[in-house]
């Protein structure tokens, strides 16, 4: 597995404004290493444990993004180092990553995810849910996050005309979550969706962070 040859690839094909997050989960730390060396700085972690482990043993200007789903016990561990937390499903957890935030002395950028796919075992807010905790306005005394957009998973299935619906209904609501709530927030922008086998059409769909594990470091090892 040529992993810099493969973190070229992807780079070669993303257009400007769209970032990779190498899905670096299950994998060891010279595979990080390796796309490193190729220039990629932003990793994407599931496991909190994991991820502090390879934080604490890898370069230090290695951005951390949390893209799993979180339980609001193991946010302390992750809130002194972690760059972007992706996968906020409810407003108890965005509460705790604000608590330990403070508590760290630093602002966390959060993306609220969004159920889009027709799986169940999904993660994330409906469309309503959201609109609801946004309209209820609690989130606004929070000061140590700052939402900064929203992540979903389209559907893992063959069927390229409905994972672009899916991509389009997210993107359709960023828009209308960005013109009720976040007229002015120039930090509210980013659009986490696309994976391995999906990913171009995420980015057709105006994605603006594509998560890309397998494609890069091969089928994770367990």
């Amino acid at each position: 597995m040529n992993i810099q040859a493969n973190i070229k690839e992807v780079l070669s094909t993303l257009p400007e404004g769209v970032r990779l997050v190498a899905v670096s989960k299950f994998h060891p730390n010279e595979a990080i290493e390796e796309a490193y060396a190729a220039g990629q700085r932003i990793f994407g972690e599931s496991h909190v444990q994991e991820m502090t482990k390879k934080h604490e043993t890898l370069p230090a200007d290695i951005e951390w993004h949390f893209i799993g789903h979180l339980q609001t016990n193991k946010v302390k561990y992750m809130a002194p180092y972690v760059a972007m937390i992706h996968a906020v499903d409810s407003y108890r957890l965005l509460a705790e990553i604000d608590r330990q935030a403070a508590k760290a002395g630093r602002t966390i950028p959060c993306l609220l995810q969004i159920h889009i796919a027709q799986e169940e075992t999904k993660f994330g807010f409906t469309f309503d849910e959201c609109r609801q905790m946004l309209q209820e306005g609690e989130w606004r005394k929070l000061s140590n996050v700052r939402l900064a957009g929203l992540m979903g998973m389209a559907s893992n299935v063959d069927d390229d005309e409905q994972i672009k619906r899916e991509f389009c209904s997210l993107s359709n609501f960023f828009r209308e979550v960005k013109r009720e709530f976040f007229a002015d927030a120039e930090g509210f922008k980013e659009i986490s969706m696309g994976m391995s086998h999906d990913y171009p059409l995420a980015i057709q769909a105006g994605s603006t962070l594509v998560r890309v594990g397998s494609k890069i470091f091969g089928e994770r090892i367990y």
